[in-house]
């Protein structure tokens, strides 16, 4: 259950990332859509990765 939680914040690094990268490029007049699509997918994923986690876990305490 460890790996899913790294995973999880791993999505939010990569969404900082991304949103840096997005900041960057709209400041410079390029095409920031695409990292601006990361960003938003990764912080989706983060948070749809966090409740799928707890609902794992309130399923395994239930379980027991």
């Amino acid at each position: 259950m460890k790996i899913y939680k790294f995973t999880l914040y791993l999505y939010l690094v990569f969404g900082l990332f991304f949103l840096y990268d997005t900041v960057v490029k709209f400041q410079s007049g390029g095409d920031f859509k695409i990292s601006l699509a990361f960003t938003v997918v990764a912080i989706f994923m983060f948070f749809f990765r966090k409740r799928h986690i707890k609902r794992i876990e309130d399923n395994q305490k239930k379980n027991q």
